[in-house]
């Protein structure tokens, strides 16, 4: 097959921030096309965004289920291959099951669906189907985050202990939502964002990150979630204490009104021999602590770090690099499936992974546990 991977995008119109990210991310490796979208609920708002992304007039839809039905209908050699999703949380199920039922792979943003019951009914479309799911938990595809993997999988920092995970934001300090920001409006309504706010929005993240680096699942969970801002619907902070497998034990922390912060996102993790930090903002750094020497700094690029961060590293050392080339690291592996289905070859699933069904419901359950947690009077809830 020689020709680029071809994608759709439902979402990611005019003043959408992720759109853009998206579509930066998969052109980054000229792998993927898009040849097609719709970007918006409204078919005027569409078609400008299209006109502006150079497509072609007939290409661009007035909704997603006349993309799908349009697009299905042209020689395999035209048509998208896949759909990128990059609408609010309420409109994730939608098209990504229509996508799959009429025969396209799906990369998705995250938290994958609104409730965990449209999840679990997306992952029978995908087991039913046999076609490639791809979610955007993003920080999953930085080189060092992948260093990090690899040295817990070989044992060098010994069985894992305790693991510290946080993700403050400043941003929603204030009711920006009142003022027409759109970003903080939907994350901010329960009818679109779900039952979570900042544990929905960037509690997913820490928690997909933690269990993706350390290769263990939380079991059990207690959490306080507060709504700082009066008047707001859903929680702009939490903190949870962590059980994890092989009595590991662990603390999360998202919070949206932690005044001055970004996106402060950092892991601690601590095992028997050694310990593991990785900071988001400084994300070509891993620092890997002992107990009888100093403290190493491991950086990105460089020859000695192990064969899946080489893999996932763009730039020669000491060059940044970071939020665009790991969500295009993402959009690289995706694709690289893709054309392994499409073309009926074999790839390095290993080495090239990315996040799937499987952890788009491991976030809806956290979601689930964190909310019936902080809502009971119960000690500890069950994570399964």
């Amino acid at each position: 097959m020689s020709r680029k991977i071809r994608m759709g995008m439902v979402g990611g119109g005019v003043g959408a921030f992720i759109g853009g990210v998206h579509r930066i991310a998969a052109n980054l490796d000229g792998q993927i096309d898009l040849v097609c979208g719709a970007f918006s609920s409204s078919p005027e708002k569409s078609k400008e965004s299209g006109k502006l992304l150079f497509l072609p007039e007939d290409r661009v839809y007035g909704n997603f289920e006349e993309m799908i039905l349009r697009e299905k209908e042209l020689p395999e050699g035209d048509r998208m291959d896949f759909v990128s999703i990059v609408t609010p949380n309420h409109v994730h199920f939608p098209p990504a099951k229509m996508a799959l039922e009429n025969g396209f792979h799906v990369m998705c943003d995250k938290p994958v669906t609104f409730s965990l019951e449209e999840a679990q009914e997306l992952a029978k479309v995908v087991e039913k189907t046999g076609l490639i799911f791809g979610l955007s938990h993003n920080y999953t595809g930085y080189p060092m985050v992948k260093q990090a993997r690899q040295m817990i999988k070989e044992g060098k920092i010994g069985k894992v202990r305790k693991v510290v995970v946080e993700y403050p934001q400043g941003w929603l300090s204030e009711r920006i939502e009142e003022s027409g920001q759109k970003q903080a409006g939907w994350r901010t309504d329960p009818s679109k964002s779900g039952k979570a706010g900042s544990m929905g929005d960037i509690g997913t993240h820490a928690e997909n990150l933690m269990e993706y680096m350390t290769g263990i699942q939380i079991t059990e969970l207690c959490a306080d979630l507060t709504i700082f801002v009066d008047g707001r619907a859903l929680d702009d902070d939490g903190n949870v204490l962590l059980k994890l497998e092989n009595d590991a034990k662990g603390v999360l922390y998202a919070s949206q009104i932690s005044v001055g912060d970004e996106n402060n996102l950092r892991i601690r993790i601590y095992g028997e021999k050694g310990g593991l930090e990785w900071y988001q903002p400084e994300p070509n750094t891993l620092l890997v602590k002992w107990p009888d020497r100093p403290i190493e700094i491991y950086r990105a690029g460089q020859p000695y770090i192990g064969d899946k961060g080489q893999a996932h590293s763009r730039l020669p050392a000491g060059h940044p690099e970071g939020f665009l080339e790991a969500f295009a690291n993402l959009y690289r592996n995706f694709s690289m499936a893709v054309r392994a289905r499409i073309e009926n070859t074999d790839y390095d699933a290993e080495t090239y992974d990315f996040p799937g069904i499987h952890d788009g419901i491991r976030g809806m359950q956290f979601i689930d546990a964190v909310v019936e947690s902080s809502a009971s009077s119960q000690k500890w809830t069950k994570f399964n």
